[in-house]
């Protein structure tokens, strides 16, 4: 668990570093048959910051716990960049794609930690 913590910093690191925005860190621990352990939210304000947060976040987990994403997808439009580092999956929207899948009301029974953001 502490390799995880680690690593939920430096993704947190990574997307301030961009500006990222609205951060919200899902605790899925207490629910059961969950693809991962935790899930990481935020929102960069177009597809080019999505893609710079998207390379902060893996330049900071590489320096940091020398780990990248097992896989991602959703660079080529950048509306919603995914990003599985199998503990936890880190998803980087654009605040309308956000809004759309609305994630954080999907995991309604998680634990949900908002970070303030920086500015």
């Amino acid at each position: 668990m502490e390799e995880t913590k680690k690593l939920l910093k430096e993704i947190t690191e990574g997307i301030q570093d961009k500006k990222g925005k609205r951060i919200v860190i899902a605790d899925l621990t207490e629910i059961d048959d969950t693809i991962c352990q935790f899930f990481v939210i935020c929102q960069g304000n177009t597809p080019m910051q999505v893609s710079a947060i998207a390379d902060s976040i893996k330049d900071f987990t590489i320096k940091g716990s020398h780990v990248k994403p097992s896989g991602m997808d959703g660079q080529r439009n950048a509306e919603w960049i995914a990003m599985d580092y199998g503990n936890v999956m880190v998803h980087v929207f654009i605040p309308q794609s956000r809004e759309f899948y609305d994630l954080e009301h999907l995991w309604a029974d998680a634990k949900l930690n908002d970070i303030p953001d920086l500015d």
